[in-house]
């Protein structure tokens, strides 16, 4: 190996010391946490989000700094001044090192603005200020989770808030430390635990009042991260209206107290909501009663109103009727007047054409009747000369003429004509027909 050396260990540190020493003296402003002491000298740690330092203050100096008692302690906000040391140890003591303070004081709210200022910054630089207020809330959730110590006013006040709100939803407490090197993680912690919940609608992270340095855990950068990194909301209540804290910059709604975080996380006010839900109701029954009323009232005129309708329109119907019926009789009389009129008129000129005809077949059957009687008179003449002589003829064989020469006719009683002598024995009383009368005569057999 290419070194220098080998040096003796004691040389070495003892080099390691003086170079120590002759670094630049700063300010270094944390956290106090593992406070110590022995007879000479205190011993700490000064810690932030960032990392930690060892520290040690010889206890004149720690005097000489007048700080009040009890000033040095786990949690205290420190700015001290001094440089790195090293202290090489021996044969019996084991070396170590350590930011070695000449100067001591507490962290004014000053030094603590400055980091809160240059964090706020950042973080607003990064966007993160908006994401929680881009969150919808919920108007009346069901359940709420809550961070904030177990003992404490700002519980009880939360819980009073909601009372006077008439919430009966479910609570959900993640009880934490809200001041010391130990708040910070432990909220965090809580915060993720009661987001990692389904049923959890919104977070409230509150605590009571204090100076900066006691609500500097709600100032963490790694809280205030995760805080605006969550899908619940979250609502924060920490410390009252002149302090402000990061937290309240990342997170959904501010509020300067717990009972104004119950307001925000129950914004709707359950009591005056069912309140005004019963003033509600009473005016629609009310509004429902009248209207039932003009609303039974019109239908009672609309149910009056058939019957007058139908009235009207029976009315209106008959007057029709009569209307019709008058204009169906004039038509009737008109159409009669006019068929009267169209029939006289036929008439007339059927009886001309009647008459005119009837004068014609009258002329024809004059000439038909002088042709008839013509030829009545020439078939009369025939038949009466036929008939003389059929007359003639019939004289000529007429028993009468044969009488009128001296014969008689045999008749039966009854008139019938005897044509032979058994005829007349078989009747035995005959009728002798003379032409001058008759008379009676009877038979007795063969002569």
């Amino acid at each position: 190996m290419d070194l220098p050396g080998p040096f003796p260990v004691g040389q070495y540190a003892r080099k390691l010391q003086e170079e120590m020493k002759k670094r630049a003296r700063v300010q270094l402003m944390g956290e106090v946490t593992g406070v110590g002491r022995s007879r000479v000298q205190a011993f700490f740690e000064l810690r932030d989000s960032e990392g930690a330092v060892p520290c040690s203050i010889w206890l004149n100096d720690l005097e000489k700094a007048g700080l009040p008692d009890g000033a040095l302690r786990d949690g205290a906000e420190l700015v001290i001044g001094g440089g790195p040391d090293y202290y090489p140890g021996g044969g019996q003591a084991s070396p170590s090192f350590s930011f070695r303070a000449t100067q001591v004081r507490l962290a004014g709210e000053g030094d603590l603005m400055a980091r809160l200022e240059a964090l706020r910054k950042q973080l607003r630089s990064e966007g993160l200020f908006e994401l929680q207020k881009q969150l919808r809330r919920p108007l009346l959730p069901k359940t709420i989770g809550v961070v904030t110590a177990e003992t404490g006013a700002a519980r009880r006040d939360l819980v009073a808030g909601l009372e006077r709100r008439s919430w009966e939803g479910t609570l959900v407490w993640a009880f934490a430390p809200v001041q010391d090197r130990r708040a910070a993680p432990a909220i965090t912690t809580a915060i993720q635990d009661l987001a990692a919940r389904p049923e959890v609608e919104a977070i409230v992270v509150t605590r009571g009042g204090g100076s900066l340095a006691d609500l500097w855990a709600f100032c963490d950068e790694t809280l205030c991260r995760t805080v605006a990194m969550l899908r619940v909301p979250v609502v924060s209540a920490v410390g009252h209206e002149r302090d402000t804290t990061l937290i309240d910059d990342v997170a959904a709604v501010a509020c300067s107290t717990p009972t104004h975080a119950a307001e925000a996380a129950v914004r709707l006010d359950c009591g005056a909501a069912r309140d005004g839900l019963q003033r509600n109701a009473g005016r629609l029954q009310r509004a429902g009663e009248g209207a039932i009323g003009v609303r039974a009232r019109h239908l009672g005129a609309l149910a009056r109103g058939p019957e007058r309708a139908l009235q009207r329109e029976r009315g209106a119907l008959n007057q029709k009727i009569r209307e019709i019926r008058a204009a169906s009789e004039r038509g009737l009389g008109e159409r009669l007047g006019f068929q009267r009129r169209i029939a006289t008129v036929v008439l007339v000129r059927a009886r001309q054409r009647g008459l005119e005809g009837t004068l014609a077949a009258a002329a024809e059957e004059r000439q038909r009747g002088a042709a008839i009687e013509r030829s009545a008179t020439r078939s009369l003449q025939r038949r009466r000369e036929a008939l003389r002589k059929v007359t003639l003829t019939l004289r000529a064989h007429d028993p009468e003429r044969t009488l009128e020469r001296g014969y008689a006719l045999a008749e039966t009683t009854a008139g019938e004509p005897v044509t032979s002598a058994a005829a007349a024995v078989a009747a035995a009383e005959v009728r002798l027909r003379f032409a001058d009368g008759r008379v009676k005569a009877k038979i007795e057999g063969e002569g």
